[in-house]
This record gives C-alpha cells, sequence and structure tokens, in this order.
C-alpha cells in the first residue's frame, strides 16, 4: 500500500525512513517533505495546512494510510476530514488535538480527570494576570500561551517584573499571535523533565521508549526555549516503578477521561513529564510524535512500524505484541541555523553530508532543509538537521553524533555541545 505522511520536518524524515522499510509499503509521499525526505519517499508540493488538497491527494493516490506529522493539521480537522472521506488516518481529530491546541484546555482537562499536574490559574486580560503576578509570594512561575507557538510560547520568570515584560509581550503586544490571547500561570516543578509517548487507538495504548529532550538552546539548560536541541533515549533512571507510576497515574487515566468525554483518540499522545519528588507530574501534552524524540524512537524502535500505526487507526491495537527496542542509546544532535530561536537565516549550502553518513551508527535526518538545482541542499528553517547516533554507552553515541556534526558545514551553524552529557553516565545501557 501507499503511506503519505504530513509534513517536512525532521520527524517526518524520520518516520518516512521507518514506514519505507516496511515489506508492506509499495511508496512513501509526503507533502511537503524536505531534502531528505526526497531520498526515501516521493515529496509532494502541498504544504501541512492544506486540508482539502491532501484529502484529495491521499484519494487520487488510493493511499492506504495516512500518518499526520505536526500538529497544526490535527487542529484544524484534517484526521477528521480523512476519516470521513474513508481514509485510514494516524492522528486525533480535532477534538483530541485541543490537548496540544490549547493548553487551557489540557490543563483543566488533566484537573477534571484529577490527573497530576502543576498548579494553575487561568487569565484572559494582561492587567488581572500581572496583578497577579505582583502578589505571587513563590518563585519561579510558569508562563505559557494558550494557542499553538511552535514551542516558544513557555516562559519561566523569576521576577514579578519579568512575569509581568512577558504578559505585556504576548498578551499586549501579541509577538506570539493569537496563540497569545489567553494564559496560563503555573506553578514551577521541579525535577527531571522526560517524554513518554503512547500509540492509543481509542480503547487500548502501546507505551514507546521515554526519551530525555534538551529544550533550552543553550549548553547547561539555558536561554530561551526551543522546539528540542537534542536527545537521548533510553533513560536510566525512568526505571520500572516510574513507568509503572506513569502508566496508573497518568496514561490509563487520560484515555479513560478522554473516552469520558467522548474524544475518540487515535493516533500518539505524547506526555511531558517532570519527574518530581512527589512523583510524575504532566507538564504539557502533545497530540503527535516529538520532534526531535522521533528521530531517536524510530533509530531503536526494532521491527516493522507500519502495523502499530495502522492497528492505532483502524482501532486494532490490542491485537498486537509489545515493539522490541534495540538496546543501545542513541543521541541525536540537533544543527539549528544563526539566530535560532528568533530570526533566522535560509538559504545557506549544506556541505559534508555524505562524510556525516559515513561515521559508524549515525543516520542525519534532514529538517529544515530544501533541495537545490545541482543537486545541493539549501538551510530553510531553524532546526536545519538532526544527527543521530547509536552506541554501546550515551559516551560513544555522543562521540559519533559530535564527530559526524562537525563534518557538516553551512554559513551560521551551532548545535549544544552538552547533549546526554549531564546524564550520560545513568542513561547507559545497564
Amino acid at each position: 500500500m501507499k503511506v503519505l505522511v504530513v509534513g517536512g520536518g525532521g520527524r517526518e524524515h524520520a518516520l518516512c525512513w521507518k514506514i519505507a522499510q516496511s515489506e508492506r509499503v509499495s511508496e512513501v509521499l509526503c507533502a511537503p517533505g524536505n531534502a531528505g525526505t526526497a531520498k526515501v519517499a516521493r515529496n509532494l508540493a502541498v504544504k501541512a495546512t492544506d486540508i482539502d488538497k491532501l484529502v484529495h491527494i491521499a484519494t487520487h493516490e488510493k493511499v492506504g494510510l495516512v500518518v499526520v506529522g505536526p500538529e497544526e493539521p490535527l487542529c484544524l480537522g484534517l484526521a477528521d476530514k480523512l476519516r470521513a472521506a474513508g481514509i485510514p488516518v494516524f492522528g486525533p481529530g480535532a477534538s483530541g488535538a485541543r490537548l496540544e491546541g490549547s493548553k487551557l484546555f489540557a490543563k483543566e482537562f488533566l484537573t477534571r480527570h484529577r490527573i497530576p499536574t502543576a498548579g494553575f490559574r487561568r487569565f484572559d486580560r494582561s492587567g488581572t494576570a500581572k496583578a497577579y503576578l505582583e502578589g505571587c509570594r513563590q518563585w519561579p512561575q510558569v508562563i505559557k500561551a494558550d494557542g499553538l507557538a511552535a514551542g516558544k510560547g513557555v516562559f519561566v520568570v523569576h521576577t514579578a517584573k519579568e512575569g509581568c515584560t512577558i504578559v505585556d509581550q504576548v498578551m499586549e503586544e501579541k509577538r506570539l499571535g493569537d496563540a497569545g490571547r489567553e494564559i496560563a500561570i503555573e506553578e514551577f516543578l521541579v525535577g527531571e523533565e522526560v517524554s513518554v509517548l503512547a500509540i492509543v487507538d481509542g480503547e487500548s495504548l502501546c507505551v514507546l521508549e521515554p526519551v530525555m529532550d534538551h529544550k533550552q538552546v543553550g549548553d547547561g539548560d539555558t536561554g530561551p526555549n526551543t522546539g528540542g536541541m537534542g536527545v537521548y533515549s533510553p533513560v536510566a533512571l525512568f526505571n520500572r516503578r516510574l513507568q509503572w507510576q506513569v502508566e496508573q497515574n497518568v496514561l490509563i487515566p487520560t484515555l479513560h477521561g478522554l473516552r469520558r468525554d467522548e474524544i475518540d483518540y487515535k493516533g500518539v499522545l505524547f506526555v511531558g513529564l517532570m519527574l518530581t519528588e512527589a512523583g510524575p507530574r504532566v507538564l504539557e501534552f502533545n497530540c503527535r510524535f516529538g520532534d526531535p524524540e522521533t528521530e531517536a524512537v524510530m533509530r531503536r524502535f526494532q521491527g516493522d512500524l507500519v502495523p502499530y500505526l495502522l492497528a492505532a487507526a483502524q482501532g486494532k491495537l490490542a491485537d498486537l505484541e509489545a515493539p522490541e527496542w534495540d538496546p543501545r542509546v542513541c543521541v541525536g544532535v540537533v544543527g539549528a541555523a544563526e539566530g535560532y530561536p528568533g530570526t533566522y537565516r535560509k538559504g545557506d549550502p549544506i556541505t559534508g553530508l555524505d562524510e556525516a553518513g559515513k561515521v559508524e551508527e549515525v543516520v542525519v535526518f534532514h529538517a529544515g532543509t530544501k533541495p537545490a538545482p545541482g543537486g545541493s541542499v539549501l538551510t530553510d528553517g531553524g532546526r536545519v538537521l538532526c544527527v543521530t547516533a547509536m552506541g554501546e554507552t550515551v559516551d560513544e553515541a555522543r562521540e559519533r553524533a559530535y564527530r559526524a556534526f562537525d563534518a557538516l558545514k553551512w554559513d551560521g551553524k551551532f548545535c549544544r555541545r552538552d547533549i546526554g552529557f549531564r546524564h550520560g553516565k545513568a542513561a547507559e545501557v545497564q
């Protein structure tokens, strides 16, 4: 069968790369794709948000499965329209996508279904929000824009003055557009942050291996938040006891809550967790595979991914056995363009891709790239590439990933040099 992957980032390249390995798949299509997906799929010049065109293509191409990568088309109802056309789709409808599309909807869902999370207050006026911050006695506080903000809508503030400045920027100056019309102000949680993903078919769930992301742009977790600067997996601190706690206290109650709220959720449930002394607490939901988490998950996933995606779309996940995982460590290092996560450069030629790909156990996934005449590749986004490497230990995987990264060249490139380092010894395979 044909599989259509919607999106054009590193997540979609990793999905196309894995899906193309399936004996069940005759061809992978990717809309719009990038220079990396072009190597394993047929790119289509259609935006991920062009809902009607995507439904038309899926129908015309007789696609057997659509896998939706980004959150925006899910929030716009792409999965609903595909299902109405009789096309199997991996991704929740618009009602389920609200878990990511609205931070306030997610917080109220968590509270309603008694799923552990940080305490919060909702604000739709900047004056009220600033008055609340000026009365706070505990710092830091976390300010979250309600809507989609490409990973840039969360701010940790340490004083009332700093918080009021953020409120003005988000709610009055509208630097995040409509995403900042309402905000949540949350208590700050202390602990280790980990990402847990589960494939869901509305009735059952299949928990994937956890991943440790690095959100801030600078070494040592400094600077503004980004969409993610690097990952590693497995996460040794996420032991069986923690896994049981997350399943019993977070994942299963979330699935039950969705059913009680009459939300038929088929796709990935991505949970950002803070592992606190009091137990796991939900930081956020995402309604799709994470990026760059997916790059590490796809490297470690053993066997054919497609049956799991199709079973979720068809409500038959319980028929499958749990997947097997490569026991080695995967480290993923994101290479970014100068200026990211602010205004960044585009159109710079990238060289060294062949050399990087020759480093042992390395796969380079494209994120913000585009092909150019003559076979060259240009930068076309803030996060340009994700260099993934496997190793018996995190140190071995890190060395390979950074050796491959250093073989890549483009003007203004940069990365974090501490991916996996802080927890490296703990993350080694036992």
